[in-house]
């Protein structure tokens, strides 16, 4: 099934949006009753509805032996746009920018800054500022991730 973009961000959303989320971020198939309890729905049946949800839309799968639900398509809507997948883990992209010129400037300072000269100044300065951006940027997108 083929759902443009857009209509998949207005279908995923509230509860259906935490179950993505979680069979994201955990990697790995995962029962009703699991769901459940990791996102402390009323019921089993709540999250057995939404699972449902997600498997019409092609994103999950479902293991008819265990019965449990697993990721199939990985899509990039809403604040998944700005993270990214290293194993389990997710970042937001943001944070690579912060460590690359963070590390970029203390190394400059250590190594390669001379004296206190107008230029290293001017360099120091962008470096800090750029840092800062970068830093306060992905914090603002960790923030944003449903749980």
């Amino acid at each position: 099934m083929s759902i443009d973009e857009s209509r998949l961000e207005y279908l995923l959303r509230g509860k259906t949006w935490s179950v993505y989320w979680l069979l994201l971020k955990t990697g790995r198939p995962m029962g009703v009753r699991e769901v459940q309890r990791s996102l402390r729905f009323s019921s089993p049946s709540v999250a057995l509805h939404h699972l449902e949800r997600l498997r019409e839309l092609g994103l999950v799968g479902k293991d008819d032996d265990s019965g449990n639900y697993f990721l199939i398509n990985e899509v990039k809507i809403g604040v998944l746009r700005h993270f990214v997948k290293l194993g389990r883990l997710l970042f937001p992209r943001f944070f690579f920018y912060a460590i690359f010129t963070s590390s970029s400037t203390i190394l400059y300072t250590l190594f390669l800054m001379s004296g206190f000269t107008r230029e290293n100044l001017f360099i120091l300065v962008f470096g800090l500022i750029v840092s800062l951006i970068f830093w306060y940027e992905a914090l603002r997108i960790w923030r944003m991730k449903p749980f």
